[in-house]
């Protein structure tokens, strides 16, 4: 009885007294669930870290890259396969085209637009509606240029509609590839560097080339000047976009190299407007010239036969 007598309950007076008494004892803390939790001294020292983890996507790579596994668990060679990659509703298309549009400093495009749900929808249709706009307005501009003279003759030329295809999808496929194998190599050497998938990188070209459609149709106003300054537009958003895409991903590595990387994006990117402008609406009409050039020679083969 006397054991029985010993198991009483006891008032215990506050944490801290009860610590004071006895060091050595060990305390639980139940908080109350409507409290907001204080701020721990090590969270500040990860706050850099953190932002640069949300800027690169760190956080959740690995969720998107098993969902993306799941997601596309069909074999290549199967319509279902591909069936995903167009997967995407008018909301998410018109968001990302307004994103390539308006580029928000800090931010990362493939971060908020792409990473969720990649895909090529966008890019096809973009690249598809900026073949045609260059090929007709190149053709519609030297008609404009050349209107009123007599010895020009219009005939429409369906072969820069081949030419443009050529030129966009190669731009739009073979450039995101090299690039993508370029930071998977950057990734191997450097193991900060945080790398993008090849579908990723597809889409944040195609997106960022539809600045050029609505410029390729302003292109048909016949002034150089007009012209180029609607070029340097358009290459100034559709090149920043780009430029604050992918500095995130190679800022870890060599300076040099990191430098270089965006340098040649850039410049690639203004190969294409700048080339497409000279060579679509700026270039000379060589129908015209043969005509031109034709006409002196029959008149003096006329006078002698006569």
């Amino acid at each position: 009885m006397a054991a029985v007598d010993d198991l009483q309950f006891e008032e215990f007076g506050d944490a801290a007294t009860s610590l004071a008494a006895n060091p050595d004892a060990t305390t639980i803390s139940i908080e109350d669930p409507h409290e907001t939790p204080k701020h721990q001294p090590g969270s500040l020292r990860g706050s850099g870290r953190e932002e640069d983890d949300e800027l690169l996507g760190n956080d959740d790579s690995d969720k998107t890259e098993l969902l993306a596994g799941q997601k596309k668990s069909s074999p290549f060679w199967t319509f279902e396969y591909y069936q995903t990659f167009f997967d995407v509703d008018t909301y998410q298309v018109f968001d990302r085209i307004k994103g390539s549009l308006l580029p928000i400093p800090g931010k990362n495009f493939v971060r908020l637009y792409i990473r969720s749900n990649p895909d090529l929808y966008g890019p096809f249709w973009i690249c598809a509606t900026l073949v045609f706009a260059i090929a007709i307005s190149g053709n519609l501009s030297n008609f404009l240029i050349h209107l009123g003279e007599k010895t020009y003759h219009y005939v429409p030329e369906f072969r820069k509609v081949s030419i443009a295809a050529t030129i966009i999808y190669a731009y739009a496929w073979l450039v995101p590839l090299a690039l993508w194998g370029f930071l998977m190599w950057r990734n191997s050497k450097v193991m900060n560097i945080v790398s993008y998938s090849f579908l990723e990188i597809v889409c944040v070209y195609g997106y960022s080339l539809f600045i050029y459609i609505p410029t390729a149709i302003l292109w048909i106003i016949p002034q150089k000047a007009v012209r180029w300054i609607l070029v340097m537009i358009a290459l100034s958003i559709s090149g920043s976009v780009l430029a604050m895409t992918f500095w995130p991903a190679v800022r870890e590595d060599n300076r040099r190299i990191a430098l270089a990387t965006i340098v040649t994006v850039v410049l690639l990117h203004m190969l294409l407007s700048v080339g497409c402008l000279a060579y679509f609406f700026d270039a000379p009409e060589m129908d015209h010239l043969s005509t031109t050039t034709a006409t002196p020679n029959q008149t003096v083969a006329a006078a002698k036969s006569s």
